[in-house]
């Protein structure tokens, strides 16, 4: 127990965002379609958000918070596919929670820097496997930008 009345809570640079995004899109590019591609920090904060010119509009607020989800629950909105999620599951209606933007669909990846959500990358227009996927690019580029630094600094 610490004896502060405040603790630090790292949070995602704008920078890393910026790197997030260009390995999503991409990755958007290898599979031939355009996102919504949105990265919000660990405050849950829009930082960094590109819609590609032919992703659905539909799409920009799915993306926002797929990745506002990923980032507050700290862990994948893919998670959320299972029954419990369903009418008659025992979290049935979390959908509705944080008014309405709490997200079941894939497609949100938190990004976890030495085991602490730092923030997260939301995908939308595809399939839910698509924007996972999309999403999973960026978080890994984000990760390999990391060590790369860490390693320049050894």
């Amino acid at each position: 127990m610490s004896d502060s009345a405040t603790r630090s809570l790292p949070v995602l640079s704008l920078r890393a965002a910026e790197i997030a995004s260009a390995a999503a899109q991409k990755k958007a590019r290898e599979i031939g379609i355009d996102f919504n591609i949105a990265i919000v920090d660990s405050t849950l904060h829009l930082l960094h958000f590109i819609r590609q010119p032919t992703a659905k509009l539909t799409s920009i607020s799915i993306a926002m918070d797929k990745a506002f989800t990923a980032a507050g629950h700290k862990q994948p909105t893919s998670a959320y596919k299972s029954p419990n999620f369903l009418p008659g599951g025992p979290a049935y209606g979390i959908h509705n929670s944080n008014g309405g933007r709490f997200m079941l669909i894939g497609g949100g990846v938190p990004i976890k820097l030495d085991g602490v959500v730092v923030g997260a990358v939301g995908v939308s227009t595809g399939t839910p496997a698509q924007d996972e996927e999309v999403a999973t690019a960026g978080v890994k580029a984000v990760e390999e930008w990391v060590k790369k630094r860490q390693g320049a600094k050894l």
